[in-house]
C-alpha cells in the first residue's frame, strides 16, 4: 500500500481516483444529498408507474429526517417503494437484538423513519425488509424477483466494509463480490469504531454477530451513493478510491461499479495526515 494516498489534498481526489467523490461542505449538505437520491429515484419511477427498490443503511442515518421532511411536504407517495435494510445486530444466540434495544435498527427504522411519515404516504409493511438470519438469503431471492435494487444507499466502515460486509483476505475480488446474505462475526475494528460512536466506547457491551446484506445484492444495484463526513473517513476514502480492488478492504471492490459516487463533507476529504 503506498501511503503516499494519506497527504493528497482534497481538491485532488477528483483526479485520478477509481470512484468518483462528490465534494461538499458540511456533513448537513451530505445528508441532504443522499435524501435527494433517494427521492429522485422514487419520484422518477412514480412518475414512471415503475416500483422503487432502496438498499437503505442504519449508518449513516442524518439523511433520514430530511428525507422524511420532503416525502411529507412534497406528498411523495412510496406506495410502490421497497426498502431493504442492510443489516441488523444478533445477540450471540444468532436472533435479532431486541427491537427496544437502543443499538437495533429495525427500532430505529419504525422510530425515525416509518413512524414519522404521513401514512397515507407510507408503503405497507410488506414493503419493508430486514436480513432474516434464520433464512438470510431470502432478502436476496426477494431483491432479485423484484428486477435488483434501483439505488443503495450508504456508509463506509473503518476497515472498508460496506453494510456489515468485513473483510476476508483469503477470498479473491471476485468471489467477494458474489458473498450473499448472511450472518457474520463483527471485526474488532468494526466493535471499536462503533462502541465509540453508539456506546461511549463500551466494546464489551457491543453485539458480536450481525446479519447483513450480502456484497453480491449491494453490487447489483443500479446505482450507489456512499456518505462519508468523520475525521477517520479522510484515510477511509483514500484507501476506497486509490487501492487496488481487494477483499482486505471490501469498498475497493465497488471501483468496479458502473455507477458508484462517494459523497464527501470537507472535513472527510482533508488529508489524513
Amino acid at each position: 500500500m503506498d501511503k503516499r494516498m494519506y497527504h493528497i489534498e482534497g481538491e485532488k481526489l477528483h483526479e485520478d481516483g477509481k470512484i468518483p467523490v462528490k465534494t461538499l461542505g458540511d456533513s448537513g449538505e451530505v445528508f441532504y444529498e443522499l435524501a435527494l437520491e433517494m427521492v429522485r429515484t422514487i419520484t422518477k419511477n412514480n412518475r414512471e408507474n415503475k416500483p422503487t427498490v432502496l438498499i437503505c443503511p442504519v449508518g449513516p442515518v442524518g439523511h433520514y429526517p430530511i428525507f422524511v421532511r420532503l416525502v411529507n411536504e412534497g406528498g411523495i407517495s412510496l406506495k410502490n417503494c421497497y426498502f431493504f435494510n442492510m443489516d441488523e445486530y444478533l445477540n450471540d444466540d444468532g436472533s435479532y437484538i431486541d427491537k427496544s434495544d437502543p443499538l437495533s435498527f429495525r427500532g430505529f427504522m419504525d422510530r425515525e423513519v416509518y413512524g414519522r411519515i404521513d401514512p397515507d404516504l407510507l408503503m405497507p409493511e410488506e414493503n419493508r425488509f430486514f436480513p432474516n438470519p434464520e433464512d438470510p438469503e431470502a432478502l436476496d431471492r426477494k431483491m432479485e424477483e423484484l428486477g435488483g435494487a434501483d439505488l443503495c444507499i450508504g456508509g463506509i466502515g473503518i476497515n472498508g466494509h460496506v453494510a456489515f460486509n468485513e473483510p476476508e483476505e483469503d477470498l479473491s475480488a471476485e468471489e467477494f463480490v458474489q458473498l450473499p446474505t448472511r450472518v457474520i462475526n463483527i471485526s474488532r475494528e468494526t466493535l471499536v469504531a462503533n462502541a465509540i460512536g453508539d456506546l461511549s466506547g463500551a466494546i464489551d457491551a457491543m453485539p458480536k454477530k450481525a446479519v447483513t446484506l450480502g456484497m453480491k445484492s449491494i453490487y447489483a444495484a443500479r446505482s450507489i451513493r456512499l456518505g462519508v463526513f468523520r475525521d477517520w473517513h479522510r484515510s477511509v476514502l483514500r484507501r476506497a478510491i486509490y487501492e487496488e480492488p481487494t477483499s482486505a478492504y471490501p469498498v475497493t471492490l465497488l471501483q468496479n461499479h458502473k455507477d458508484c459516487q462517494i459523497i464527501a463533507n470537507s472535513n472527510a476529504s482533508q488529508k489524513a495526515f
